[in-house]
């Protein structure tokens, strides 16, 4: 059997490395698998393929705040990556991240659809029946036809025009009669969402994201337990503590309501200001296993985001047999299900308190527990094997 996979990403991102890890599952079963992606560095490896000229990404974010539309430049990458699918001639392609000013989606769908090509669609985001938005939160407007849009300045962001409609109406005829086409949510309620809009007649199915379960295990952490010596410690991990929707404000609140429990922020690169005494920013981490570490030392790990898919740092958490406490949004619960985690209405942080007061306290899964789920359920070989069935399951 013979792969293509395509994101924006190779491995510098959660989708990135999704693929990435697909990919080399693929190889190690003995399929012949490629990666054609937009952005981030050159790889030096065999059949993974870089794509789209960093300027132009930069002139197709432009043109998305001047003109509204995205998803419809990139002339120069996406002739590149219609060359490319054409020589590689795979038996499947697995479709990941398309937005993100890297390519025109319109001409590589009608491409797979021409030529009959079995076609995966991961959706890591509710992009693909929105107009323009990863994340619709509490806008319905998608279900029927979008248009005056309330979130114009979000990303992809428009300085002025909502191309909405007109870009959700694109969309429906792009992906009418696609035939060949399974589409994969890694959440049941991504999935559910899907099936609330334009796509509900297609082949929809669930399968969860995996991670490397190698770096992603119960680690020693005695030098973390010398060098912080906390009480009761919790770890926030985040890229983007400054974003409202990823809820950093509500873990500096439980800090304030919690003097007697030690917060670190670990992922944020820029300084975070107003932190409590009891809350330290740790900044990015050095590498996936310190990563890892720091998982592994928490008693409990904290999500805030106000809407996730299936957020990778719940199942990074387990699998390093940390039990998971934050805000229902999106996915993020059916990360933890069964004691695994305790989740709260969103903003409710007299709930938050409780949820993590019960949580430091022991009653929930155990760390053993936590590891052995995480284990069984995100091993990156198991997400690999149940694509490779549907890979090769008849269209």
């Amino acid at each position: 059997m013979k792969v293509l996979l395509i994101d924006v990403h190779s491995q510098g991102s959660s989708t990135g490395k999704i693929v990435l890890d697909l990919y080399t599952c693929l190889k190690e079963n003995g399929h012949t698998a490629a990666i054609a992606y937009g952005r981030g560095r050159r790889v030096d490896a065999p059949d993974i393929y870089k794509f789209s000229p960093d300027w132009e990404v930069y002139a197709h974010a432009a043109l998305t705040r001047i003109t509204g539309r995205t998803g419809c430049y990139s002339p120069i990458a996406t002739q590149k990556l219609l060359r490319f699918i054409d020589s590689y001639s795979p038996d499947v392609v697995h479709l990941h991240e398309l937005h993100a000013y890297f390519m025109n989606i319109a001409p590589v769908v009608a491409y797979l659809k021409k030529k009959n090509i079995k076609t995966i669609w991961t959706f890591h985001c509710e992009f693909m029946y929105t107009g323009k938005c990863g994340h619709a939160y509490d806008c319905e407007n998608w279900k029927e036809e979008c248009g005056s849009c309330p979130s114009i300045r979000d990303y992809p962001s428009s300085l002025l025009l909502d191309r909405t409609k007109a870009m959700l109406r694109e969309k429906k005829r792009l992906l009418e009669n696609f035939e060949n086409l399974t589409i994969v949510t890694p959440s049941h309620w991504l999935a559910d969402r899907a099936r609330q809009s334009f796509l509900r007649d297609k082949k929809i199915t669930v399968i969860p994201n995996g991670i490397d379960t190698d770096i992603f295990r119960p680690s020693d952490v005695s030098s973390f337990r010398n060098k912080y010596r906390a009480e009761k410690p919790v770890v926030h991990v985040t890229g983007k503590f400054e974003d409202k929707r990823k809820g950093g404000q509500y873990v500096l609140q439980l800090a304030e309501r919690m003097p007697d429990v030690t917060f670190f922020i670990v992922g944020n690169s820029l300084p975070i200001k107003g932190l409590p005494p009891n809350a330290y920013a740790i900044g990015r981490t050095e590498n996936q296993r310190q990563l890892a570490e720091w998982y592994s030392y928490a008693d409990v790990s904290l999500i805030t985001s106000e809407r996730e898919n299936f957020p990778t740092v719940c199942i990074e958490s387990l699998c390093c047999g940390t039990p998971v406490v934050g805000f229902v949004g999106g996915g993020t619960a059916e990360t933890a299900p069964d004691g695994y985690g305790a989740f709260v209405p969103y903003a409710d942080i007299a709930a938050l308190e409780t949820a993590l007061r019960h949580a430091l306290s022991g009653k929930l899964r155990s760390k053993d527990d936590c590891a052995a789920f995480g284990k069984a359920n995100y091993a990156k070989e198991e997400m690999a094997w149940q694509y490779m069935e549907l890979y090769g399951s008849q269209p």
